[in-house]
């Protein structure tokens, strides 16, 4: 073998893999295949769950240092009149630190940043080689036990014989291809845009304003800077650059004025990424010795920023996995059972809440728009509601909504209302564990 594993692609669940089998000294190659970062968008919302995962690899604290703690979300509802004024419906404030946790906060880090500080650590390593630019093209007919994954690199043409092939390239995933998997999808009736600019000193939290009919997200980074993201019908960026960036200033700027002088500095269209939503979840994370990670398995809709959470979180356990199967000298292939089974059901229970979050601000009528103030304001003032909304945003645990759950949501009947707090711990067990999350090491 070249190598015990091959991970194809650098992005942050690769570069999270890469450190995890780094440590544990298995012979790791990891390649990307852009020369340089490229322009799209890519998350940079922390999850407690992803922070904890950040610790466990040594990072958490130099990418604390290159963050900006975001310990709750605020949602602000107002009523656009035809005039044009805005009349305030509601604000409301879910908060990280119902969760009995020393990881009860969300964290924002430029995309870029991150990788680099997971590519530092992982290049500590004597047994992770890396090649950039380096395009993974197929594999070869051989049978599956000595198949070799073919790479275009500046020399040329190359043959790389790996014990296990990961798949983290993203949402176009050859690896995918290869396994043969089904794939669903979903897509929805609207579009985001997405850019970053200068923010005033009072724009410290997370913050979602919203009207009967639109949307934009303000997300704090560090350097007094924001992430933005506004939600637009189909169509809609076209017309927008016909009429010129003033289109896309009054649009930050009739949800919150603060942000005259601030949005005005994006001077180009090139800034402006337009991003489509899609959610797509696959059979299989495992097809012998093939494994998939992050978005090759699993896309969800952007507005709860669980996309890259999950990245980090597929690649905490699978790393987990591959370095007890290696320093046990247990790597049959039949123990990747292990990593879908822990992820899998917990990716695409998060994918459904970001579904289901998706659909609360997709449309544009009033009698929605009331029914979203009423959950959100149930949810917020209920401990149980507000509790169960975190954790499992979070990741670090699931307790599931049940239909009662979503009853008192639409205020068809009533939920107990208190502090935020719940009085005490719930009865059943919602948070992982480590032996939840590497359930193998019980054998």
């Amino acid at each position: 073998m070249d190598y015990d594993v091959m991970i194809i692609g650098g992005g942050i669940s690769g570069l999270t893999l890469a450190v995890k089998l780094g440590q544990s000294n298995v012979k790791t190659l990891l390649i990307e295949k852009d020369k340089r970062s490229g322009l799209i968008y890519k998350g940079e919302l922390l999850q407690p769950k992803s922070l904890q995962v950040l610790e466990r690899i040594n990072v958490l604290d130099v990418v604390k240092e290159n963050g900006f703690h975001l310990p709750s979300i605020e949602f602000h509802e107002y009523n656009q009149k035809d005039d044009g004024t805005m009349e305030h419906l509601s604000s409301n404030e879910f908060r990280y630190d119902v969760i009995p946790s020393l990881y009860n906060t969300s964290l924002m880090i430029p995309h870029e940043r991150l990788k680099e500080l997971l590519f530092e650590e992982a290049s500590k390593y004597e047994s992770v080689d890396y090649i950039q630019p380096a395009k993974f093209t197929g594999f070869t007919e051989d049978e599956p036990e000595n198949k070799k994954a073919i790479i275009q690199t500046k020399e040329g043409e190359r043959e790389i014989q790996a014990g296990f092939y990961v798949g983290a390239e993203g949402r176009a995933s050859p690896t995918r291809t290869a396994m043969e998997v089904e794939m669903k999808n979903t897509k929805y009736n609207h579009h985001f845009l997405t850019v970053s600019f200068p923010r005033p000193e009072t724009l410290n939290q997370s913050t979602i304003i919203t009207t009967q009919n639109k949307f934009v997200g303000l997300f704090p980074l560090p350097n007094n800077e924001v992430r933005s993201v506004l939600l637009i019908k189909p169509g809609e960026f076209k017309s927008m650059r016909e009429e010129g960036l003033q289109s896309f200033y009054r649009a930050y700027c009739e949800l919150m004025p603060e942000l005259e002088g601030y949005v005005h500095q994006i001077d180009t269209w090139k800034k402006i990424q337009l991003m489509i939503p899609v959610r797509h979840n696959v059979s299989n994370y495992v097809k012998n010795n093939l494994i998939l990670t992050g978005d090759a398995a699993h896309s969800v809709h952007p507005m709860a920023g669980e996309g890259m959470n999950l990245a980090i979180q597929d690649s905490d356990v699978l790393g987990e996995l591959l370095c007890w199967m290696f320093e046990t000298n247990q790597t049959e292939w039949k123990h990747l059972k292990w990593y879908e089974k822990v992820r899998k059901p917990r990716a695409e229970y998060v994918s459904t809440l970001s579904h289901q979050a998706a659909l609360l601000y997709s449309f544009p009528y009033r009698p929605w728009q009331r029914l979203r103030i009423k959950g959100v304001n149930q949810t917020e003032h209920s401990p149980l509601l507000h509790y169960k909304q975190m954790l499992n945003t979070s990741g670090l645990g699931i307790w599931k909504f049940n239909l009662l759950d979503r009853l008192k949501q639409a205020g068809i009947i009533p939920a107990a209302i208190g502090n935020g707090k719940l009085s005490k711990h719930p009865n059943e067990k919602v948070m992982f564990t480590k032996e939840d999350d590497y359930p193998w090491y019980r054998k």
